[in-house]
C-alpha cells in the first residue's frame, strides 16, 4: 500500500483542505498509516497532477485562502484497482521488539520503562478510539451499526486498531513483567 490509497480513501468522504486531512488522519487513518502533514501535501500535489484527485481554490477574506481537493472518478478507479489487487502479509517492523530481543544481553531497566510506556500509550489510544466508535454509531448499539450503519469501513478499521492497541498493550505488560521478575531473580541469586 502506499500513502496515496490511504489519502484517496480518506477523501471519499468528502471534500478536504490539506489541513483537514491532516486532521482525518490523525483521528482515523492513524489506525493503520501514518502519515505527517508534509506528507499529505507533497502526496496531494501528486494525485492532482495525475488526475486522481481534483484541487480547487477557496478564497477567504479574513484568513490565507485555502485549496480543497476531491477524488476523482480517477481516483475512484485506481482505489477500487488497489482494493482488487492482493494485499500482502503484515509484517512488523518496532524498535522495541529489537531492544526486548537483546535484554537478555543489556540492562533491562530502560527497555522495560519503555514497554510500560508503550502499554500506557495503547491504553490512551483503545480510550480514544472507543471514544470515535462510539460517536460513529450514535444510538446505535454495535450490531445494529454493523448491518445498518451508512459507513462501516472506517469503523471496521477502527475495531481493527482497538484489537491492535489491546493485543500491543497486553504483550507490553507481560514483557515488562517477566523482564522484571528476571531482574529480581538474578538479584537474589
Amino acid at each position: 500500500m502506499a500513502l496515496r490509497h490511504a489519502v484517496l480513501a480518506a477523501l471519499l468522504d468528502g471534500e478536504y483542505s490539506g489541513y483537514q486531512l491532516a486532521k482525518v488522519f490523525d483521528v482515523s487513518v492513524a489506525n493503520f498509516w501514518h502519515a505527517l502533514p508534509q506528507q499529505l501535501y507533497a502526496e496531494l500535489a501528486k494525485l492532482e497532477k495525475e488526475g486522481l484527485v481534483a484541487g480547487r481554490q477557496v478564497i477567504q477574506e479574513t484568513r490565507p485562502n485555502k485549496r480543497l481537493f476531491k477524488v476523482t472518478d480517477a481516483g475512484r478507479a485506481a482505489l477500487e484497482e488497489f482494493a482488487a489487487a492482493s494485499s500482502k502479509p503484515s509484517v512488523i517492523r518496532d524498535d522495541l521488539l529489537v531492544k526486548v530481543q537483546s535484554a537478555d544481553r543489556i540492562g533491562t531497566a530502560a527497555v522495560i520503562e519503555q514497554l510500560e510506556e508503550r502499554a500506557a500509550a495503547a491504553g490512551a489510544k483503545i480510550e480514544l478510539l472507543g471514544e470515535l466508535l462510539r460517536q460513529m454509531r450514535g444510538d446505535m448499539d454495535e450490531a445494529e451499526f454493523l448491518l445498518r450503519g451508512e459507513r462501516i469501513g472506517g469503523y471496521l478499521t477502527c475495531l481493527r486498531g482497538v484489537a491492535f492497541e489491546q493485543g500491543n498493550r497486553e504483550w507490553c505488560l507481560r514483557a515488562a513483567a517477566v523482564l522484571r521478575e528476571r531482574q529480581v531473580t538474578r538479584a537474589g541469586r
